[in-house]
């Protein structure tokens, strides 16, 4: 089997060309012409003798997830399913704004988590995706939209940090100069609040953080956040304060969904306060995005903006996300791809819960 090079980080390529008996200053040479040029044919690296460029085409590939679906929305999102088996599908998102484009990168085909409020969520559960798999989704973009990537996040199916074996060498990929070249602030990898995955990361690849939190307490975020009965709230803001101590950014995000009549009222506002003094963040408001079956509705805007209010006085940063790409289901929480063998969420949920 041919390797896939375009899921190998800068120490791995190294590692690998040094097994092949070659120069560890390839593996630079090699990095560039996949992540910044978008080659796949070694043939065409015309700064690689052409022995090498034989060998490496009869030894290695650079394979991306093959696309198999390809919609924009009205407001310019893009949305692309990749395949990444015979049985599964993930979806990216690019979100192209003014001065920035983020894409949306998946971890995982389907999540394990199934939070109440979340499409993906109940798709089922798969597998964890490959470091190529990850990558490729941006290696894709790139290709596909005119304007540059400016962030990444991990936002789109599955939870990053039960997958962090292959996250962090995707990751290190996104911010190496000779790859993408992505600062530390810019990549944001989201978390349900995975405590122990939370201390690897910030002691392996601190990046951007943002924690779906959803809401102010135990009792409610046990049943929106199952993972919530696992890792309490307590332990989790001591685990964001912690996380702190080596971040690019001096807050954590708190990502919280509007559900009306769930989450979303004035007590709930000052309970949130009551979390913004424990640790330094900033609050995203994001309107729930429904889909089918769900029994959630979203907050009304005079409610959302009447709850940003209660903790702007309190002091706290709030945004408000625009929603982007609902038309096209690629908002957030609306992400489904296509998910098989669904029957193995139930086992590894219990796992996550143990």
């Amino acid at each position: 089997m041919k390797a896939n090079l375009l899921g190998y980080d800068a120490a791995a390529l190294a590692r690998w060309f040094a097994e092949q008996g070659e120069k560890p200053f390839r593996a630079r040479q090699v990095l560039r012409w996949i992540h910044q040029s978008g080659e796949a044919d070694f043939a065409r690296m015309s700064d690689l003798a052409r022995a090498l460029r034989d060998k490496l085409s009869a030894s290695a590939e650079v394979e991306p997830p093959r696309v198999v679906g390809d919609t924009a929305a009205a407001d310019g999102t893009r949305k692309w399913l990749l395949k990444v088996d015979r049985a599964n599908a993930v979806e990216a998102v690019f979100i192209p704004e003014a001065n920035r484009g983020t894409l949306c990168v998946s971890s995982q085909a389907g999540c394990v988590l199934d939070c109440a409020f979340c499409s993906t969520g109940k798709q089922g559960f798969n597998r964890n995706l490959s470091t190529a798999e990850i990558v490729g989704q941006l290696w894709l973009a790139n290709r596909f939209v005119e304007s540059r990537i400016s962030n990444v996040v991990m936002m789109g199916m599955g939870e990053p940090l039960l997958n962090l074996d292959h996250v962090i060498p995707a990751l290190r990929l996104m911010l190496d100069d000779n790859a993408y070249g992505l600062s530390r602030r810019r990549v944001t990898v989201s978390t349900a609040g995975v405590i122990p995955a939370m201390d690897r990361l910030r002691d392996e690849c601190p990046v951007a953080l943002a924690v779906s939190l959803h809401a102010p307490n135990d009792a409610l975020r046990d049943r929106l956040v199952p993972l919530n009965r696992k890792y309490p709230l307590r332990e989790l803001l001591a685990a964001c304060n912690r996380y702190l101590e080596r971040a690019p950014r001096d807050f954590i995000t708190f990502e919280y969904v509007m559900l009306e009549g769930v989450n979303d009222g004035d007590a709930e506002a000052r309970e949130l306060a009551a979390i913004a003094a424990r640790v330094r963040s900033k609050f995203n408001l994001i309107p729930f995005n429904p889909f089918p079956r769900t029994e959630f509705r979203r907050s009304g805007a005079e409610r959302i903006r009447r709850f940003a209010e209660i903790l702007q006085r309190a002091g706290v940063t709030v945004t408000t996300r625009k929603t982007r790409g609902d038309d096209i289901a690629a908002a957030c929480g609306q992400l489904a791809g296509e998910v098989a063998d669904r029957t193995r969420r139930s086992h590894l949920l219990k796992e996550v819960r143990a």
